[in-house]
């Protein structure tokens, strides 16, 4: 899959009288508000071309560059690893893309292509903000009080590898680190609750409002195991004819408070600062999606 492939599957934009996400019973949580302000950030060293560009030099191509940038922060470990680490997509086609992404460059390579393309990147957008400094500082202060790192594979990851020279590249890896954090302990909290990634992402697009099975085909999986996945589901009276049923809707919003529940040092450590600072990185990765760098679809940004 190349660029152009890539946005022409992942970047559609939602019709304008389409209802928003049903995401409201969460979206004022304030690690949700820090996460739904950072997710474009850290991730556009994944949806930005120049990120894509810094890719194909590794002769990588989209998916590649998704699954090997993704990964190469856990170092190279069996693919059932990384598989295991991301969750929600299909083992398989996570591990197939893993090996051949790192068949095609070195570790050193693709972390040098990850944080050169995300600068480049965020300072096409973004230039160099005046409260950079000052918002890097609050990000990395909570990221140094985070008391364990303790079954959250791709934070410690990232954690453990050097801060980034230039201060767009410390922006970047603060909310990538943040970004994984509350990812990590997403996949336990759905774990607890006794679901397989796929079962997950199933639960997740009923209750944002997606299509049933549009999100969840995304990430690889087949027509065989979704159905089996919506199966299962019914059988515990979590779905029916094609809606989450109010056990559904309660095990989901569940998932999401344990999710909350569990990035609350960060939150403490941010404080009274929390709310300033989530207005500054919204504002910024507003620019990143009006830029293009970012999925326009505001479904895509609500289900994680």
């Amino acid at each position: 899959m190349d660029y152009a492939e890539a946005r022409a599957a992942f970047f559609q934009p939602r019709a304008a009288e389409a209802p928003p996400a049903r995401t409201d019973r969460w979206t004022h949580a304030p690690g949700r508000q820090l996460r739904d302000a950072i997710e474009p950030i850290a991730t556009i060293c994944f949806w930005s071309e120049p990120a894509y560009l810094a890719y194909e030099h590794c002769r990588l191509d989209f998916l590649q560059g998704y699954v090997w940038g993704r990964a190469c922060v856990l170092g190279q470990p069996e693919g059932t690893v990384v598989a295991a680490a991301f969750g929600g997509f299909e083992p398989e086609l996570i591990a197939a893309l893993y090996d051949s992404g790192r068949a095609a460059c070195t570790l050193s390579d693709i972390r040098t292509a990850k944080e050169a393309g995300a600068v480049t990147a965020l300072r096409e957008v973004l230039g160099e903000p005046d409260d950079l400094g000052k918002v890097v500082g609050s990000l990395r202060r909570a990221i140094e009080e985070i008391p364990t790192l303790a079954g959250r594979p791709f934070a410690a990851g990232l954690v453990a590898l050097d801060w980034p020279d230039e201060p767009l590249g410390q922006l970047w890896h603060a909310c990538s680190v943040l970004r994984e954090y509350r990812g990590d302990g997403h996949v336990a909290a759905y774990v607890v609750a006794g679901l397989d990634g796929l079962e997950a992402n199933l639960l997740t697009e009923l209750h944002v409002g997606r299509d049933p099975l549009s999100y969840t085909a995304t990430r690889g999986w087949s027509a065989e195991s979704m159905g089996a996945a919506v199966a299962r589901l019914e059988a515990r009276g979590l779905v029916e004819d094609g809606e989450l049923t109010a056990a559904g809707v309660t095990l989901r919003y569940g998932i999401e408070q344990t999710t909350e529940d569990l990035v609350q040092p960060v939150v403490d450590t941010l404080g009274g600062e929390l709310p300033a600072v989530a207005t500054t990185l919204h504002g910024w990765s507003d620019r990143i999606v009006e830029h293009g760098w970012f999925p326009p679809d505001p479904y895509k940004r609500a289900s994680g």
